[in-house]
């Protein structure tokens, strides 16, 4: 069987059950307009060549609001599908958007499992996200049951918030393969939505005790809270016969 060029869809379908690893990257681009730029690129690209592998599920990319940021999200069978688009379709790709756009950062790259998703307001699977939310959590050291805890302790905090904010619609937690991250892709009908959520107190929801045990969770040292807009989602194509 082989596969027919990328599909574009609307946004990724996150926590699907033959997703085994999730690859996070970020780019720096340097202004607005390269950053545009970048997106026609990589969508031009992938878009005039076949699919690359089934291994690979999706890959969606994202813009900062910083005008510089691009976030990509890919979904993968597992790493070993990964190592192999590397060694055989990588390059020639990111050659193609090197040359539209000299210059691209590439700043890091981290690999994570899908441990617990959440609506965070009724109906939130029809709705259409304008705005992700990244929330990134580091802890001191690897340990796979605390990245776990601390994602189970923040889903005590949501089910017992009296007045979780209308504008949101899902999170999907994250646990980095090396046992030293959280990632929480939350996605929110817009940016302004997630801004009045915060309320100016660094936290969405209540100020409760099950929120302020998320918020002096031991052995956190760092992290953020960064918000993108989608930009361009691909998948596999139809498959046909070879």
């Amino acid at each position: 069987m082989s596969v027919r060029g990328a599909q574009v869809n609307t946004r990724p379908q996150i926590g699907r059950s033959d997703a085994g690893v999730v690859l996070v990257s970020t780019w720096r681009t340097g202004t607005p307009e390269r950053r545009q730029a970048a997106v026609e690129a990589v969508s031009k690209t992938w878009r005039s060549r076949p699919w690359p592998d089934p291994g690979l599920l999706s890959y969606s990319v994202y813009t900062g609001e910083d005008d510089d940021t691009l976030l990509h999200y890919s979904q993968w069978r597992g790493l070993e599908d990964y190592h192999a688009f590397v060694a055989t379709f990588r390059d020639e790709r990111n050659a193609e958007i090197d040359a539209a756009v000299p210059g691209i950062e590439r700043v890091e790259l981290r690999a994570y499992e899908m441990y617990r998703s959440t609506e965070l307001a009724p109906g939130g699977a029809d709705r259409e996200p304008g705005c992700v939310v990244i929330v990134d959590v580091e802890f001191d050291g690897p340990d796979a049951a605390r990245q776990r805890d601390w994602v189970d302790t923040v889903f005590e905090a949501l089910a017992t918030d009296p007045g979780l904010h209308p504008g949101g619609i899902a999170g999907h937690f994250h646990v980095s393969t090396d046992g030293t991250r959280v990632l929480n892709y939350a996605e929110w009908e817009s940016a302004e939505a997630h801004i009045e959520a915060l309320g100016g107190t660094g936290g969405v929801g209540a100020v409760t005790p099950q929120w302020q045990k998320v918020h002096g969770y031991p052995g956190v040292t760092g992290g953020g809270v960064k918000r993108y807009t989608p930009a361009l989602s691909l998948s596999a194509g139809v498959r046909e016969a070879s």
